[in-house]
């Protein structure tokens, strides 16, 4: 009896510290989803009670009110002493195995001699029998293996919902590196967008002071013709600008349309002093190019090179394709042959244009492209574009 006490003292120990006393918010012993917890238990514990009614009460033909109570009752015991074991599993969860392994193989021990003791008395209280206490062992030995299956599968369930919580929080964090790797691509997307119209807005004001100058003078020197031909042309001109989307592509062959018209604006300006000679291939008029690429590469060739000289000069454009590229050269003969690649770099005097423009094939096409600037043979800037040839299903319509 002195063995059974002091079984039944450390089961009362371990089940007095197994349940928290005065446990803050912060505390948790138990599983993430406890609510399985219970429906678990009354499912093993009356398993246990039906198993024992057949191969027990039923195989000695005890079928009496006081037995068919003690393997209910006893069921009911059982549940309510493997709830401290689940509070004391959940306790020592995240410890080591070596210092699990054996918490968990006394407290075992422990709670199923105390629910051995229990279901005994109540067995003697019931059915009066006192000579079941020298079976002591052989009613132990089947509430260890009771208790160790119960420990066996708590531990199987609980490793198992480990495994589909991490299944889950990896995939949740797969699904949280692809939104952000999706709002990275959006916002460099939106940074490029922005950009393209920055280059493009920082264009458009700069023709047009330009032009606007041009109109004042031929206003100011009664030429009233003159000016309203060439507000004409820029109408059309701008009209162009504004229905071309600066992040969008157009055929060559309407980017040349385009050009035509900005260069009838000059040559209401220059007259006789501003020559033009233009090679296109026509397999090249419906490849697509950025809207507006070449525009700043001429004014920059009107303004540093024709309008600087006395006697005007000449812009030579040159379009083909070879091998899968889009080939551009343009040239003028004016003093391009000055430029360096530190104004390019800082945007200052002839460099403003061409930077803008390697910036937006940059922005386009990322290292797929080729920006070169050397002197031409007739002594100014000869500049050569070379790009990835792409065509779509829309043909090339003039400018109108």
């Amino acid at each position: 009896m002195h063995k059974l006490q002091r079984t039944a003292n450390v089961a009362l120990l371990f089940y007095r510290r197994a349940i928290p006393v005065n446990v803050s918010k912060s505390t948790v012993y138990l599983p993430k989803d406890f609510k399985h917890f219970w429906p678990l238990q009354l499912a093993f514990w009356s398993s246990l009670c039906v198993i024992t009614f057949f191969t027990l009460t039923v195989w000695y033909g005890q079928i009496g009110w006081r037995h068919l109570s003690h393997t209910g009752v006893q069921g009911l015991l059982g549940l309510l002493l493997s709830y401290p074991l689940h509070i004391g599993f959940s306790r020592i969860w995240n410890e080591p195995i070596k210092v699990r392994v054996p918490v968990s193989v006394v407290a075992v021990a422990a709670v199923a001699g105390l629910w051995n003791i229990s279901r005994m008395i109540l067995f003697v209280w019931l059915t009066d029998e006192t000579d079941i206490w020298t079976d002591f062992g052989g009613w132990y030995f089947g509430a260890i293996f009771v208790f160790l299956c119960w420990a066996a599968l708590y531990h199987g369930i609980s490793y198992y919902q480990l495994l589909q919580n991490e299944s889950v929080m990896k995939l949740d964090a797969e699904a949280s590196v692809s939104q952000e790797k999706l709002k990275r691509l959006v916002a460099e997307s939106d940074a490029k967008d922005a950009q393209l119209k920055m280059l493009r807005y920082q264009l458009n004001p700069h023709f047009l002071f330009n032009t606007l100058n041009a109109i004042n003078s031929l206003v100011g020197t009664e030429k009233p013709q003159r000016a309203q031909k060439m507000i004409v042309q820029l109408s059309k001109f701008l009209r162009y600008s504004l229905d071309n989307n600066p992040e969008m592509k157009t055929p060559l062959g309407r980017e040349i349309d385009a050009l035509m018209l900005y260069l009838e604006i000059e040559k209401t300006r220059f007259g006789e002093r501003l020559k033009l000679d233009f090679l296109i291939d026509e397999n090249t008029k419906s490849a697509l190019v950025p809207s507006l690429l070449l525009q700043p590469i001429i004014e920059n060739s009107m303004k540093y090179a024709i309008a600087k000289s006395e006697h005007g000069g000449e812009i030579r454009l040159r379009a083909h394709a070879s091998d899968d590229a889009l080939l551009m050269e343009l040239s003028d003969t004016g003093a391009g042959s000055k430029i360096h690649s530190s104004k390019l770099k800082s945007g200052s005097g002839r460099g403003i244009g061409l930077r803008n423009t390697m910036d937006r094939l940059t922005a386009f096409y990322g290292s797929e492209f080729k920006f070169e600037l050397a002197p031409s043979s007739s002594g100014g800037l000869k500049t050569t574009i070379r790009i990835p040839y792409e065509l779509n299903d829309e043909t090339s319509r003039p400018v109108k």
